[in-house]
């Protein structure tokens, strides 16, 4: 290992030379008379990672063992937020929060993780979503990846199928449309899977709204890999054309070959990609050119995989000369997973939950504050970082901010733009407060306000610690028993190591009265 200081130093000068010439390369295309304008609608670009923690990134985490050489590149070209959170610690309710701008708890089975063919969509049918929003200034659209917000499949006589389980998977008639997808939540173009990708009972691409190659049998789990990052693969119905070690390369030609093919045939229409990946969602199945590549393992080549979809992503915007004008966020959907976090710390002495408290499912911070970072040619500064509290709520007031509409009343009640932190002109906080929700609805819900941090319950919010070999270890006793919540001031205490509810009963009170007017008034935008 003695040499791995030596080989990140040289990667980092040869990224740096790749960043000096991709400014030179926009400065000719400026000179140029490139055909995008700066005052024209900008191109978005939103990069879904799955179970990503705050410490699997290099940029985030200095002692990170797997490199991450363009999502670090993606930072020195842009905006790193330190205090980001997804809206929920597990993914189907951090989906729905990000397309709406609505927090999942306020609406029917908002806390719900769909399987199989599981739903019916999150997404009412009149519900404005990002896509929707984007429609109204004749931006293209596209979805690729991972769907995961309820759909409804239908059986041979036409009847609805929203259960999850395996049986319900083999009722599906495969020739009848798929309703509640990307397309009627104001998509153009759909490409990716119904749930979690290589997890659930349905190994099948869907395009549009069918599957074009149905699944013609059971998956063969005996000719996958076997360690201790595969784990979370159930048995299912597989598709011929379903490999479950290139799902994400898979889901990378899908997004180049929209971007290709709408620059090409539209040039002058702006267009807005949500991919979602597959990566790092256990099982860890990295494809083939990428196990071995890291000294992390499984995992840690997983990661590195998905480092490479953000490169191709960003090179491709470059390839194309549209790069100088698109927003693209790069983020996660909530923290690392519990066998990750736990097997990578005793084995790869990597922590990618570090420096936080907790993983997927809990309140605690290292369940719900994500990597995100945002690039903006000429509008967001390289190398900047913001401490602003924010969360993937924002996503939908920013695109409405940034393309001049205005938000209705009845849509993203809980976002807010983040123009001005883009700009660097956000002097004061943001937003008066953040909720967050744990696994479920709204009996594990949070509060954030300045450095007080209140969890309106006890507990974790989703992980249960006392019955869990591998986070048993991690219990921390509480401070504060008699408390019906806990409170932190994550200021002095980051690692929320203290409940000081009993010491600030004031401070815990109003959080707690300032909760439940959000529950009362149903949003947290005014």
């Amino acid at each position: 290992m003695s040499g791995e200081p030596r080989r990140r130093n040289e990667s980092d000068m040869r990224d740096r030379f790749v960043d000096l010439i991709g400014i030179t390369i926009a400065v000719i295309l400026g000179l140029l008379g490139s055909s995008v304008s700066a005052d024209s609608p900008p191109n978005v670009v939103v990069i879904l990672a799955d179970d990503l923690g705050y410490g699997d990134v290099a940029c985030y985490n200095p002692a990170s063992r797997i490199p991450t050489p363009n999502i670090d590149r993606l930072a020195r070209q842009g905006m790193r937020f330190t205090d980001a959170h997804s809206p929920c610690t597990v993914c189907t309710p951090t989906r729905y929060s990000l397309l709406t701008g609505q927090m999942a708890f306020r609406v029917p089975n908002g806390g719900r993780v769909f399987s199989g063919a599981g739903g019916p969509s999150l997404i009412a049918s009149d519900r404005l979503t990002i896509p929707k929003l984007l429609r109204e200034r004749d931006y293209a659209t596209a979805c690729v990846g991972k769907w995961h917000i309820g759909l409804t499949f239908y059986d041979t006589d036409g009847k609805p199928i929203h259960s999850g389980g395996p049986s319900d998977v083999e009722r599906i008639d495969f020739s009848r449309r798929i309703d509640g997808g990307p397309l009627d939540c104001g998509f153009d173009q759909f490409f990716g899977t119904a749930c979690c990708p290589t997890t659930d009972w349905l190994y099948a691409f869907i395009d549009g709204d069918r599957i074009p190659v149905v699944p013609t049998g059971r998956l063969d789990k005996s000719t996958l890999p076997k360690h201790p990052y595969a784990v979370d693969n159930r048995g299912g119905l597989r598709a011929p054309d379903f490999d479950l070690e290139a799902v994400d390369l898979k889901f990378l030609e899908k997004s180049q070959a929209f971007l290709r093919d709408h620059v090409r045939q539209s040039p002058d229409r702006p267009f807005f990609l949500f991919h979602s990946t597959q990566a790092v969602h256990l099982p860890s199945f990295p494809a083939p050119e990428f196990q071995g590549k890291t000294e992390s393992g499984p995992h840690g080549d997983f990661i590195f995989e998905l480092d490479h979809v953000v490169g191709e992503l960003m090179k491709t915007l470059d390839e194309l000369g549209v790069a100088d004008n698109t927003l693209l966020i790069f983020t996660s959907d909530n923290g690392p997973e519990v066998p990750t976090v736990y097997h990578m710390r005793n084995d790869h002495d990597h922590d990618g939950a570090r420096p936080w408290r907790g993983v997927k499912r809990d309140n605690w911070e290292g369940g719900h504050r994500v990597p995100m970072i945002a690039r903006w040619p000429r509008k967001i500064a390289a190398e900047s970082t913001s401490d602003d509290l924010v969360s993937l709520c924002d996503v939908f007031a920013t695109v409405a901010e940034i393309t001049e509409q205005p938000l209705p009343d009845d849509a993203a009640e809980d976002s807010f733009s983040l123009l001005s932190i883009f700009q660097g002109r956000q002097t004061e906080p943001l937003r008066p407060y953040l909720l967050q929700q744990g696994f479920g609805g709204t009996r594990w819900l949070a509060i954030r306000s300045g450095k007080w941090k209140y969890l309106d319950h006890k507990g974790s919010g989703g992980n249960n610690y006392d019955k869990s070999d591998q986070l048993r270890q991690y219990a921390l006793p509480d401070t504060a028993p008699d408390s019906d919540g806990q409170l932190y001031d994550l200021e002095t205490d980051p690692g929320e190591v203290t409940n000081v509810a009993s010491l600030y009963p004031d401070v815990a009170d109003r959080l707690r009265k300032q909760l439940r007017a959000s529950l009362e008034s149903g949003r947290s935008r005014p």
